[in-house]
């Protein structure tokens, strides 16, 4: 019975000590080689792009995999309630490997496409199986250790990643970006096998015969596949021209939201949408920051070219710091632990981005010296690893294990859709205006709308005493 082994060991083991050491081990590596392949393939893709005559589908090698990324959640998590993490991680890892694989060895961008979209699905899986996997390996005063040790596995590789992807493609072929990953990913999951055996076994002896497992979630499944769809569709919307219509990309990016915003709502807890206290406003901001951040870290490199003339290698690195920040600060509230309140971490660190994104938006309008603008990207790394694994902990910490798995899919997917709608409204914003200033100015402001949503959101994060 591993898992009970694991659940009683010692209260003064860290997540690099026995009995977890090689569970944290390779559950960080498969974070890592998903967030390297992320961020790798952004390097390498124009280079594919020319090489297959593919620009047409270039936009979609990026949302694709996002998109379904959102199913492979969902069905992670119904499948992680029913049977528990051990076959969807499995599954999972198979997918992504599948996905490495079609795009490896792609002679079209039609096919590349079609790798991407496997390898999205099983990303957005591997994503949910491993926070069910902590949540049935680790006490929970382990848990703000090992989501700080994820965030950093996922920060790292943007200090790595580019550079690395450059080298491999410029030595040997932007193919083996992709199958390079596949030997390492094996051996990473190689390292989970055993505890997952343990689950398994442990399972199977707790078990009350007879009982049935819980149900599949078929209508949950179709409202994901449709909520992927609609982001594809905004995503896509720009491209759209209609003769003597010209507010048709509008219409159709405007139905895009709304249909997204109506399919999640089966996706997450009750009452996430109108901020509901607790968990539901945990969801939330996790989707709010994370749309906030990403919206506004993709146009601070090309406010940088664009206004202060600097090099593209330059201003990719000044993202280096943020990163850095991230690691940091999800370091420092692992080891605060209950010194720390969680309610108070995600206050901070959704301010801490807040005033990052305004600052930008400073530096566009009033023309100050890009160092404002590089020096606020830092504090909004370092308000992220402030509240993302904090809003994980609290995830799991207001979860059972029946709902694990719904509740993991549910936080990833308002992480994954705050993100991807984010990119395509401020893309939408950004082509809207005519000078780069305002253009810049416009999505540094929706940017700013939304992280100063989360901030007043935060503190509902915890439930209301009694």
């Amino acid at each position: 019975m591993r898992e009970t082994t694991l659940s009683v060991a010692d209260p003064h083991a860290g997540i690099l000590q026995r009995p977890y050491l090689w569970v944290t081990v390779g559950a960080c590596a498969l974070v890592f080689l998903a967030a390297f392949e992320s961020l790798a393939v952004t390097t390498i893709m124009p280079l594919v792009s020319r090489e297959l005559n593919g620009a047409g589908l270039y936009a979609m090698a990026f949302a694709g995999p996002l998109a379904t990324g959102v199913i492979g959640m969902v069905a992670a998590g119904n499948w992680s309630d029913r049977r528990g993490p051990a076959v969807p991680l499995y599954a999972s890892v198979a997918l992504f490997v599948a996905g490495l694989l079609i795009a490896g060895t792609a002679v079209s961008m039609p096919l590349l496409v079609a790798g991407r979209l496997v390898q999205g699905l099983g990303g957005g899986a591997l994503t949910v199986a491993l926070y069910v996997l902590v949540a049935r390996i680790y006490p929970g005063f382990l848990h703000p250790r090992i989501f700080a040790a994820f965030s950093a596995a996922w920060v790292i590789p943007s200090l790595v990643g580019p550079f690395a992807a450059g080298i491999v493609a410029q030595v040997l072929s932007w193919h083996w970006v992709f199958l390079g990953v596949v030997g390492l990913v094996v051996p990473a999951l190689v390292m989970i096998v055993p505890v997952l055996r343990g689950m398994a076994s442990a399972k199977e002896q707790a078990a009350p015969s007879g009982q049935p497992p819980a149900p599949w979630a078929l209508g949950r499944l179709a409202w994901a596949t449709l909520a992927a769809l609609a982001v594809l569709g905004l995503n896509l919307s720009r491209e759209v021209t209609l003769p003597g219509f010209p507010v048709a990309p509008a219409l159709l990016a405007v139905a895009a939201v709304v249909v997204a915003l109506v399919a999640v709502r089966p996706l997450v807890p009750p009452r996430t949408l109108i901020a509901g206290r607790g968990l539901p406003s945990v969801i939330l901001v996790r989707g709010l920051a994370s749309a906030a951040f990403f919206g506004g870290e993709v146009y601070l490199p090309y406010l940088l070219i664009e206004q202060y003339a600097f090099s593209p290698t330059f201003a990719g690195l000044t993202l280096t710091g943020g990163a850095l920040a991230w690691a940091g600060a999800s370091a420092v509230q692992g080891r605060l632990g209950a010194r720390l309140s969680h309610r108070r971490a995600v206050r901070i660190g959704s301010l801490m981005v807040l005033g990052a994104v305004v600052l930008a938006l400073a530096t566009t309008a009033l023309h100050w010296p890009a160092a404002v603008a590089i020096a606020g990207w830092i504090f909004a790394g370092g308000g992220m690893g402030l509240l993302y694994p904090r809003l994980s902990v609290m995830t799991l910490a207001l979860s059972t294990k029946d709902n694990e798995g719904f509740n993991s899919s549910a936080m990833s997917i308002s992480d994954s859709l705050g993100g991807a709608l984010a990119l395509a409204i401020t893309g939408i914003v950004f082509a809207a205006f005519t000078t780069t200033t305002e253009s810049f100015a416009g999505v540094f402001g929706l940017a700013a709308v939304v992280a100063g949503a989360a901030a007043a959101i935060a503190p509902r994060v915890a439930a209301k005493a009694p």
